[in-house]
């Protein structure tokens, strides 16, 4: 499985009602710290499988949702669980930074990471 796009019309559906937790990349294409995260979120998509969905949404396209969201810079990435926010990490991280992050975010939620 690798990351999934979603935008204004379908992100309740990929996010919202989601049955696992859900890492949301709101980027664009002209961002370059953007596109350095986005080997490292599809690599996450696929050491996750069936226990973290990754979405992208692009900000270019779908304005509504980022600004919702109170999105203010990108990379901006929000994990979901329930259909709730429950961290959240601006900037472009270091893979290792970024997989810590993940772990530690569903561990804090008992799935196991590992």
């Amino acid at each position: 499985m690798s990351t999934t796009a979603a935008n204004d019309v379908t992100f309740d559906t990929e996010v919202l009602q989601s049955d696992i937790p859900v890492l949301v990349d709101f980027w664009a294409e002209w961002c370059g710290p953007c596109k350095q995260i986005a080997p490292t979120l599809e690599e996450i998509s696929v050491e996750f499988q069936g226990r973290l969905k990754v979405v992208k949404v692009d900000i270019e396209e779908s304005m509504n949702t980022p600004g919702s969201l109170g999105v203010r810079g990108i990379p901006a990435l929000f994990m979901f669980k329930d259909g709730q926010v429950v961290s959240t990490k601006t900037g472009a991280l270091p893979a290792s930074a970024l997989r810590s992050w993940v772990v530690e975010t569903l561990e804090m939620d008992g799935i196991e990471a590992a």
